[in-house]
């Protein structure tokens, strides 16, 4: 799957991965609006790595371009 095709599955809360990574990623998801110490935090990306917990992720050109994007359970 493409990007583009993920993001909107992305949006209602799925995990999704790319397949050629094949290392201790685990997941990336969307973090929706919220607050943080009262102020407005808009939506960001998180990426679940094994054995270091989250952080954020910000797709590179390459992510947005690939082709092997899946979804995780």
């Amino acid at each position: 799957m493409t990007f583009e095709e993920v993001l909107p599955r992305l949006k209602a809360g799925e995990k999704v991965i790319r397949n050629g990574w094949g290392g201790a990623e685990l997941y990336v998801k969307l973090v929706g609006q919220s607050e943080h110490d009262g102020e407005h935090l808009n939506p960001y990306f998180l990426i679940n790595v094994r054995g270091e917990g989250y952080t954020m992720f910000t797709p590179t050109v390459c992510d947005l371009l690939a082709e092997d994007w899946i979804m995780v359970d």
